[in-house]
């Protein structure tokens, strides 16, 4: 019976021993965890992160700051054609392919009936219904307004206009709300002649906010017309 106590208690003794060792190893593998926690990687060793001469750290995430694309690592739509399009389409319509507002310009970029038909468009209907003819509709009119103001650009582009810089995609974003005889009379009149929209959005505003865009892939054509293949 004594045998058996001393044998019972041995057990019982190493079976608390381990549980004692288990604890004390569970905490200090949970401490070395947390501590590595808060030790510095090697970010030089990162792909994503780029080290200038100056040991400055540019992270290389999409920013809306060209600035923080100094090694051109990186595609900065802000500034490209495809920044240009959604920049107006937001201004005009939200992005919003069938909206039509309450002087009845239609889709995501505001055409009036007249500016559709010019560009060969009958169908108001199919017009708003269809996102990609509304996407080559405003393609064509900008290779309309920068046939009809080539000149402008090519005699303007730089130069400071009632204290905004003229580019050529600020010229044709301001064709695209007030046509392009409204842009040719505020220029040339040196900003003398103000020219609004009906809600009072003025050529200014357009030629100011749309400066400095990749535009010139666009090429000028008089008989540009909207077509949709399916």
């Amino acid at each position: 019976m004594h045998r058996q106590y001393q044998d019972g208690d041995s057990a019982w003794k190493l079976q608390y021993m381990i549980n004692r060792w288990s604890f004390y190893i569970g905490i200090m593998m949970i401490v070395g965890f947390i501590s590595s926690a808060f030790k510095p990687s090697n970010n030089l060793e990162k792909k994503w992160f780029h080290v200038s001469e100056k040991e400055e750290l540019l992270y290389q995430f999409p920013s809306e700051k060209p600035s923080d694309y100094i090694n051109q690592s990186l595609l900065y739509l802000g500034k490209h054609f495809v920044g240009f399009k959604e920049a107006i389409a937001i201004r005009e319509s939200q992005g919003q392919y069938r909206l039509v507002n309450s002087l009845g310009y239609m889709g995501k970029y505001q055409f009036g009936t007249s500016a559709l038909r010019f560009i060969g468009i009958n169908n108001n209907a199919e017009f708003l219904n269809n996102p990609q003819l509304q996407e080559k509709a405003f393609v064509a009119l900008l290779k309309i307004n920068k046939s009809k103001l080539q000149d402008l650009i090519e005699d303007y582009r730089g130069k400071t206009i009632d204290g905004v810089r003229i580019t050529e995609s600020g010229i044709l974003a301001a064709a695209h709300l007030g046509g392009a005889g409204s842009v040719r009379r505020y220029i040339e009149s040196n900003g003398k002649k103000k020219c609004r929209d009906g809600f009072g959005t003025s050529v200014k505003s357009y030629l100011k906010q749309f400066s400095g865009y990749e535009t010139q892939n666009i090429k000028a054509d008089s008989t540009a017309k909207a077509r949709c293949y399916n």
